[in-house]
């Protein structure tokens, strides 16, 4: 007897007017739900995901479930991709050894713990056999990885011996899935494209709950690791080819050899000078100083921990003090006011010796030079709101220069 490799019309018909019901009762992830493809399988228990967007569906499970509950598994197994479970699984996996079946089992149902809170309610009945933090005392709310550590092999473990939402949940691939050249699989960029059109519904959304909201930001919004960003774009501009570099006469040129009489200065490297100008404008507020002053210790330390070769300048409508800050332990920074940093640059450049490279840390509320310095710039910005007035047509947003390297802090 051959095994039937296809789903009946009704299994169909009922696995799709679950799909539907699960759209309507979360139209925001109408766009994931109907980007996963269903397999039939006789392997899963329920309903599982792999890595590839296929949901391999169990056709016992699909009769003998209500629509409405199926609908809620539906969104219980595309969350699993939506919130990257497989990535995340894979990343745990090879920072804590975590490779045996019991471990998966684990990792799966930290998983669900972390994503049941926001699956049922609301129109989706939970079914009796959804596990949810509650199971072990838990606090709601937490992410998988927090919730790993809390979940220890115990005599539950037999009961919920079943669960198994595939690779798509923890990111080991099962035997049963076919993989990445099997048919019906989204490749990364597909996949990519499903999260970010989810997220880019979610935002803004006031019937969506907060775990999805926040879910949303930081794929619209991902966090940049900007500090190792901003040290990288001061190290690459303080060792980039000229900068700290000087004609000295104090040893003569190899080329003197050639010209008889004629005394060349030679080309000789000494360390690289640093400008740092802060915004101390009153749009900047304490904690975004709190940052800049951190920022110039990092800074201090891309040049090697000299101290001597790093000057600040604080600088609101007008530039004011310029300190260097191996001169106290405290760095003053004067303003309050308004906001010019053209200003800042020509004290900076005033220095002497002048700068070989100037980091400016502003909310980038400032007009800018026309020209671009003799030196290197690297610009750190605190995040603000681009508002634009589509009613003035004279209005020029204040964008940084295309000279400088920029880097959003925070």
């Amino acid at each position: 007897m051959t095994t039937r490799t296809v789903f009946t019309r009704e299994e169909t018909e009922r696995l799709y007017a679950a799909r539907l019901f699960a759209a309507e009762a979360r139209p925001y992830l109408a766009t994931a739900l109907y980007a996963l493809k269903p397999v039939l399988s006789w392997t899963v228990p329920t309903m599982a995901v792999d890595r590839y967007w296929r949901c391999y569906v169990s056709p016992a499970f699909v009769a003998a479930t209500p629509v409405d509950e199926l609908a809620g598994v539906w969104v219980h197994e595309v969350s699993h991709l939506l919130r990257d479970h497989h990535g995340r699984g894979e990343r745990l996996a090879a920072d804590k050894d975590l490779t045996g079946p019991g471990d998966r089992l684990r990792m799966n149902i930290a998983a669900d713990f972390e994503i049941n809170d926001d699956v049922y309610g609301d129109g989706l009945p939970r079914p009796a056999d959804a596990i949810g933090p509650e199971l072990l005392e838990l606090e709601p709310g937490k992410l998988m990885e927090e919730y790993l550590p809390m979940i220890a092999i115990g005599p539950y473990f037999r009961q919920l011996a079943w669960l198994d939402c595939g690779g798509g949940a923890d990111g080991s691939d099962r035997r049963w899935e076919l993989g990445p050249d099997g048919a019906h699989g989204l490749d990364a960029q597909e996949r990519a494209l499903v999260r970010y059109r989810v997220a880019q519904g979610l935002i803004g959304r006031g019937d969506a709950p907060g775990g999805w909201q926040r879910w949303a930001e930081k794929v619209m919004h991902p966090p940049q690791p900007w500090r190792r960003l901003l040290g990288n774009a001061v190290r690459s501009a303080v060792s980039a080819p000229g900068v700290g570099e000087d004609y000295v006469h104090h040893r003569p040129s190899r080329r003197s050899s050639s010209l008889p009489g004629v005394i060349l200065p030679s080309l000789r490297r000494r360390p690289p000078q640093v400008s740092v100008v802060i915004d101390t404008s009153g749009s900047v507020s304490d904690t975004e100083l709190g940052t800049a002053l951190l920022e110039v210790a990092g800074i201090t330390r891309a040049v090697g921990g000299r101290r001597d070769l790093v000057r600040v300048v604080s600088c609101d409508a007008a530039a004011h003090v310029t300190a260097g800050i191996c001169e106290s332990e405290g760095i003053p920074l004067l303003g309050g006011g308004g906001t010019d940093m053209r200003e800042g640059f020509v004290k900076a450049l005033s220095a002497r010796p002048a700068p070989d490279v100037i980091v400016v840390l502003t909310d980038g509320q400032t007009p800018w030079p026309r020209r671009s310095p003799p030196c290197r710039t690297v610009i750190g910005l605190f995040p603000r709101p681009r508002d634009v007035d589509e009613n003035d047509p004279d209005y020029e947003l204040d964008l940084p220069p295309a000279w400088a390297r920029v880097v959003t802090l925070g």
